[in-house]
């Protein structure tokens, strides 16, 4: 079926509205063309010549194994089982291998089972190695390595949730207990480091900055980690919650902080992420964000349709990991199954020969990792993945 955002926006109220069971990123900008942006790049699926809606389920997991293929083959190039930096990128490897242990994961890996079994194993053990320990004189429980500037409290956020993640996988090992530990650390550190406002900032302390994409990273985190049985304090999360709430324009888009009047698909889509990671499904704020979302990515379409220029997701990988999650939660599923189904073909379309992903500043990993995410969430297999 043909997705059609149009239609969606015009149904979206009703959609939302009438159903009882209704409940700016700094990671990526590039070459990749986002979601719902209307046109794909050149690459080894594209020539076959199918059609955006053609694409089967064979050809998603096909994509998928590739790009896992491509991840364990970069994190062989490195001695401490995290994935590189290429030539001019980034280096982020906290950030990068937590979420390379996540497509992993998502995919059916735990630490040392499963395809990519050994390849988890290794991530999770350099993200163990990176958490500073109980007797740290400044920051116990920061996850993070010397040699990378850019991964900071988004890492470990994302580092703090593949730990969650992996723990439930296996608690009982030598591996889990030491995840037990570093786990119940890694919490404690996003708690303490909470902000004046109920937000966090980019540093692993308790101060007047915040910002939103952080606060929704490590209230994710939050969430895994409560959800494995890790004592997360309640009023961290109410405060939490009141914050992104503030963040929430009039018209349901989510503002990047306090104070910032742009609002973007990607950051409504992470807010309202974020409220469900809290248990919020039903609210006015999720269901205001919904409408943001249909009116968002409908104009996109329109845009397209008429001939012009979809409007370019700025960090289109950031976009699509939040958006895919945000659809996949909605009451009605074939609003996630008709978008999908598109952004599928666009991503399999994009896919490059060696099974990668480019165009982010942060690599080809970091790129990878995020598509091979989106490609696995239908399995459901992740917890957070989990309706």
């Amino acid at each position: 079926m043909r997705f059609r955002l149009l239609g969606l926006f015009l149904l979206g109220p009703l959609l939302l509205h009438g159903s009882p069971a209704l409940a700016n990123g700094h990671w990526d900008r590039g070459a990749d063309k986002g979601p719902g942006n209307g046109s794909v790049q050149s690459g080894p699926a594209a020539e076959g010549g199918e059609s955006a809606a053609s694409f089967p389920r064979a050809a998603a997991d096909a994509a998928l194994a590739r790009g896992l293929a491509f991840l364990a083959s970069q994190q062989a190039l490195e001695q401490d089982g995290s994935f590189p930096a290429g030539r001019g990128e980034q280096a982020a490897p906290v950030g990068v291998s937590a979420l390379g242990a996540l497509a992993y994961m998502a995919s059916g890996s735990a630490p040392g089972r499963g395809p990519n079994g050994p390849q988890l194993a290794l991530a999770i053990d350099y993200l163990l190695s990176r958490t500073a320990p109980a007797d740290h004189p400044t920051h116990p429980g920061y996850i993070a390595d010397e040699g990378d500037p850019a991964s900071r409290t988004h890492g470990h956020g994302l580092a703090t949730l593949a730990l969650a993640q992996a723990w439930s996988m296996s608690p009982r090992s030598v591996r889990g207990q030491r995840i037990e530990t570093a786990l119940a650390l890694a919490t404690r550190r996003i708690e303490v480091s909470q902000g004046l406002e109920g937000g966090w900032a980019y540093s692993p302390v308790k101060g007047l900055e915040h910002e939103g994409s952080v606060t929704i990273c490590l209230v994710q985190a939050l969430r895994a980690a409560r959800n494995v049985g890790v004592r997360v304090d309640p009023t961290v999360i109410a405060r939490a919650v009141a914050y992104v709430g503030e963040l929430q324009n009039d018209d349901g888009g989510f503002r990047y902080t306090l104070g910032h009047e742009t609002v973007t698909v990607a950051l409504t889509s992470a807010g309202i992420s974020t409220l469900q990671a809290a248990g919020l499904y039903d609210s006015i704020e999720v269901r205001k964000a919904y409408d943001f979302l249909w009116r968002g990515l409908a104009a996109r379409e329109v845009a397209v349709e008429r001939g012009g220029q979809a409007e370019q997701a700025r960090f289109p990988y950031y976009e699509r990991f939040y958006l895919s999650q945000a659809l996949w939660q909605n009451p009605d599923h074939s609003v996630f199954e008709e978008w999908n189904l598109r952004e599928t073909a666009r991503v399999i379309s994009s896919q490059r020969r060696d099974g990668s992903w480019g165009g982010s500043p942060y690599g080809a990993s970091y790129a990878t990792a995020m598509n091979c995410l989106f490609l696995a969430l239908p399995a459901g297999l992740l917890p957070i993945f989990q309706r």
